[in-house]
């Protein structure tokens, strides 16, 4: 899986590979629909509710298939995460007898740092604003021989996330439906990388959407640009899960090959579709978990479509911050 060769960094094969390897580990996540949505919308939309997988998230799958890819000789792995790749590393570690150093913001919200620790894992904080999680990362692999596992930028994480791409294809099968569009949030692009992979082999008809928060649409504008942007470090946004700084050359790689755009989204919109999806849907989903929802719910798609999928990634939210989504009211 060489990045440099003339093959893709990920393709199909490694993905299939990699829904064998994490099988025991993880779950087949529902793919729901609400009648009412589908009413308001005037088109189908299936959400992909990845907020139900093991530790909250999407992230457990690649982490998984990092993790249980590594020889035996490996004894500590260590990640640097604003919260579900920090969990989804410390569980995989956990179930391969490995221990897991996480590196995660300072004010990451208490219910991903909490959930992280409860898997036996030593967490390190920063501040986010100031320091360099990367450099911290490295330096702690380096001090104590370990295993790093990048967040986005690593091609068995990639090929892990789009496992759920295989699953979409397989339920949408099922349920009889052909979607026109596939929307998934997007960080530093493995999760979109890893499920267009997917679903270019399964689904060819279907254009692949990033959603971002707004001043974070740093794959947007690098798919319009055709090179790779970066994020203002002043912006600041509610959805914590997909606030990274630029994308990964891997990950950018395949997704300006897969993606047909973008959208990004206000983070009032994201708290409204919170609590749309908490009412129709009776799901939980995180800020950044819900860009993909806001997308497909804000009427971003075409006109034409007939079909959609989003992907909800994630449902790790405090209190708190579910509080807000929930006074700021549904869309209807």
């Amino acid at each position: 899986m060489n990045q440099h060769s003339t093959r893709p960094a990920v393709d199909i094969e490694d993905i299939r590979a990699a829904a064998e390897r994490i099988a025991p580990h993880t779950i087949v996540t529902p793919l729901l629909e609400s009648p009412r949505l589908n009413d308001w919308l005037g088109f189908r939309l299936l959400v992909k509710c990845e907020n139900l997988q093991h530790t909250g998230s999407f992230k457990l799958r690649g982490a998984t298939n990092a993790v249980m890819s590594l020889p035996d000789s490996v004894r500590t792995v260590v990640a640097y995460s604003s919260g579900n790749h920090a969990q989804a590393v410390a569980r995989a570690a956990s179930r391969r007898g490995m221990s897991a150093v996480i590196v995660m913001p300072a004010d990451a919200p208490a219910l991903k740092i909490e959930g992280t620790r409860s898997y036996g894992a030593e967490v390190v904080t920063y501040d986010r604003y100031s320091e360099s999680r990367e450099t911290i990362g490295n330096a702690i692999a380096k001090d104590r021989n370990a295993e790093l596992i990048r967040p986005f930028e690593d091609v068995r994480v990639i090929a892990g996330q789009g496992t759920i791409g295989l699953e979409i294809a397989a339920q949408c099968a099922e349920a009889k439906a052909l979607p026109d569009h596939v929307i998934s949030c997007c960080g530093g692009g493995g999760l979109i990388a890893g499920i267009s992979t997917a679903v270019a082999s399964e689904i060819p008809e279907a254009k692949i959407w990033a959603a971002e928060p707004e001043g974070f649409d740093d794959t947007i504008r690098s798919l319009e640009s055709g090179q790779i942007q970066s994020v203002d470090p002043a912006n600041r946004s509610i959805c914590d899960a997909v606030v990274t700084p630029s994308p990964g050359e891997i990950t950018f790689g395949i997704n300006s090959r897969t993606l047909a755009g973008g959208f990004a989204v206000s983070d009032e919109l994201v708290l409204q579709v919170m609590a749309t999806a908490f009412k129709h849907l009776k799901l939980v989903i995180e800020p950044g978990g819900a860009v993909a929802l806001a997308a497909a719910l804000d009427n971003r798609l075409p006109g034409d479509t007939g079909c959609a999928v989003a992907v909800a990634s994630g449902g790790n939210v405090d209190p708190q911050m579910f509080e807000r989504a929930l006074a700021a009211g549904p869309l209807f």
